[in-house]
């Protein structure tokens, strides 16, 4: 396969809070591993958080012994909330910090994923597809049918997420299962990225540009021209054509 990572501070932030992870080898019993956080909290809780939830779960998964990747994903990002809270217990600067967390491992031609929070996971070939599940108060007011989306309620209030790492006793994530073609682009990204580039524009770019690490800079090149309001990360992956069932 062919993946690469690229982070951005962004035009209006004074610290980059995201922090990215991109390996194509094995991690423990994970045939490979991409991640993005978003971290939250004060000035430097948040930038501590994402990079933070980042290295306990890289722990907790070269550890465990499971061959399950969906249950290595969830034991992982468990033990990345308990280390977090106790990290914001026992020290004042880092209290109240969290972090969102989305990931992916492919196994043959099996991508699984998951996620807290709203940082998202997209697949794009023809069409593009938001595999992740926003964790945000505005998604759920709209499921709730109280909010349409895209509206000016739905953006003043899209900052608002209901679930992150390290804010409660409990962490629920949710787990996806993907079955990827061949010409299939994952995209892994923070939203700073999805708050100045829409998904229509995202698609675009993506079929206009075959060389990853050129399309990682052209998409956060873009969130900058558009505001850059917010710390920008993607993630890119993409098969080659024997790791993929369908071509």
């Amino acid at each position: 396969m062919i993946a690469c990572a690229l982070t951005d501070i962004g035009q209006r932030r004074d610290t980059n809070q995201d922090h990215v992870f991109c390996q194509k080898s094995p991690v423990g019993n994970l045939p490979n591993l991409f991640m993005v956080a978003d971290g939250m909290g004060g000035h430097k809780a948040g930038e501590y958080a994402s990079a933070f939830a980042i290295e306990c779960f890289l722990r907790s998964a070269e550890t465990d012994t499971g061959n399950n990747p969906i249950t290595i994903m969830n034991r992982g990002v468990q033990a990345a909330n308990q280390q977090i809270l106790m990290k914001a217990r026992s020290e004042k600067e880092y209290e109240g910090m969290g972090t969102t967390l989305v990931m992916a491992c492919l196994e043959g031609n099996t991508l699984f994923v998951s996620n807290i929070g709203d940082s998202r996971l997209y697949v794009i070939n023809e069409d593009i597809y938001q595999i992740s599940r926003d964790h945000s108060l505005v998604e759920e007011l709209v499921s709730q049918g109280k909010l349409e989306r895209d509206s000016e309620a739905y953006y003043e209030q899209k900052n608002i997420i209901t679930r992150a790492v390290g804010i409660k006793e409990q962490v629920s994530a949710d787990f996806f299962e993907v079955e990827l073609e061949c010409g299939d682009v994952v995209l892994l990204c923070s939203d700073g990225l999805t708050n100045m580039v829409s998904d229509e524009r995202i698609a675009e770019m993506v079929k206009s540009e075959p060389d990853l690490p050129s399309l990682a800079e052209d998409l956060i090149r873009e969130a900058n021209e558009n505001g850059g309001k917010d710390n920008i990360s993607v993630v890119l992956i993409r098969p080659e054509e024997n790791e993929v069932a369908v071509c």
